[in-house]
């Protein structure tokens, strides 16, 4: 017979489980809202933070079927010259915020013609864009191939890197006063009146709160003690990415952000101020599995040679795996379920580091209020009646 959980003495507001960069941001921003806040996590400032190429590309990434993500992206895209300031004013960290615009070039043919239905979509929808010629494109990034067809450039596209933006959030939590219990959260618990009211972590220490969100990207629909028909849909979806270094003493390869579809193949280069240049992603449905492969290592490196020849001269410094926490209409699941007490912050998928400053402020509200505000309300989890079978989570 197992021992009862030892509990801890302070009974916190908030408690948030998951400390990537969507669980940091709710419980800063919900402890400068007054809220006494505690987050749950082994490692605050890991997780798919650690694998993004931190692209803040609301215009860039948008797809067919999804204009009203596209509304909340726009709204997250305008916080973030402000969000980053406040952030590097207050914790002395620079979340590598950077508007150096990104550039989405073509190929062949039909990369132009794929290229051309996506401005027409963003045109049909409001956005910046514009159009360039092949030779346009190589004016403004000299490296690119003599073979570009065309592009995109679009000026509202930024960056930011979200390593250094987890290690501001993290500093901004414990600066705001946010107590961090460096442990997973193994079950959720529910009181009487059918009210969660906090977790156990995998010590066994009860952890009890006002409130639980449940911010633990890819792993959110793990937590055991939610009721079945309220966890959330999140899956594991995998992308692999390279880290090479740019020389300084030629000047960049690439000033800005590059995107292309290569054979078929999403890729993008994003270049750092540090000189890093991040290659990615791939996207692959694996379930658990944050397996560098060879032929993923192959795939980036043809292509990205296809794209900037140049590229195959730099020293090669990292290759990562990580997991999207990907949600059934690639959206994600913010605020109040259907069981008092729980909320939801996860399931951002491709998204996660550009609807960060947004995510603070919706989830902030949420909390405080126990509504959510206007901009946000098509992505409650109660969209979801019920969550589709899961890969198992490995031992």
């Amino acid at each position: 017979m197992s021992s009862p959980p030892h509990t801890s003495s302070r009974t916190p507001d908030v408690l948030v489980v998951g400390g990537g960069i969507i669980g940091l941001v709710t419980a800063w921003r919900a402890a400068q809202h007054g809220l006494a806040t505690a987050l749950a996590d082994p490692e605050p400032g890991g997780g798919a933070a650690q694998v993004a190429a931190g692209m803040l590309a609301a215009v860039t990434e948008l797809h067919h079927g999804e204009q009203t993500l596209l509304a909340l992206n726009l709204a997250s895209a305008r916080r973030y010259p402000e969000f980053a300031a406040e952030l590097a004013e207050l914790t002395g960290h620079d979340p590598g915020y950077r508007r150096c615009g990104t550039l989405a070039v073509a190929l062949d043919a039909d990369d132009r013609a794929h290229l051309r239905e996506l401005h027409a979509l963003q045109q049909r929808s409001g956005l910046e864009s514009e159009w360039l010629s092949g030779r346009e494109c190589r004016r403004i990034e000299p490296m690119l191939a003599p073979g570009v067809r065309g592009g995109l450039r679009v000026n509202g596209d930024h960056q930011v890197d979200p390593r250094r933006l987890a290690a501001a959030l993290v500093a901004a939590c414990e600066r705001a006063g946010v107590a961090f219990r460096r442990v997973w959260a193994d079950r959720l618990t529910v009181g009487r009146g059918e009210r969660a009211t906090g977790v156990v972590t995998a010590d066994g220490t009860a952890l009890e709160a006002g409130q639980v969100v449940v911010a633990g990207g890819s792993l959110s629909g793990r937590l055991s003690g939610v009721p079945q028909d309220l966890l959330p849909p999140v899956r594991p979806v995998k992308g692999q990415v390279l880290r090479l270094t740019m020389p300084r003493t030629h000047g960049p390869l690439l000033n800005r952000t590059v995107r292309a579809v290569v054979r078929g193949n999403p890729l993008y280069l994003v270049p750092r101020e540090s000189g890093e240049l991040v290659v990615g992603a791939t996207s692959e449905e694996l379930g658990w599995d944050t397996t560098v492969t060879a032929g993923g290592v192959y795939e980036l490196l043809r292509d990205a040679h296809e794209l900037v020849p140049g590229i195959t001269e730099l020293p090669l410094t990292e290759a990562r795996a990580g997991l999207r926490p990907g949600s059934p209409d690639n959206a994600p699941l913010l605020g109040p379920t259907g069981l008092d007490g729980l909320q939801l912050a996860t399931g951002h998928y491709r998204n996660g580091v550009l609807l960060t400053p947004v995510t603070g402020d919706v989830m902030a509200h949420a909390l405080t209020t126990g509504e959510l505000p206007a901009e946000a309300r098509p992505f409650t989890p109660r969209r979801f009646s019920a969550a589709p079978a899961l890969p198992e989570q490995p031992a």
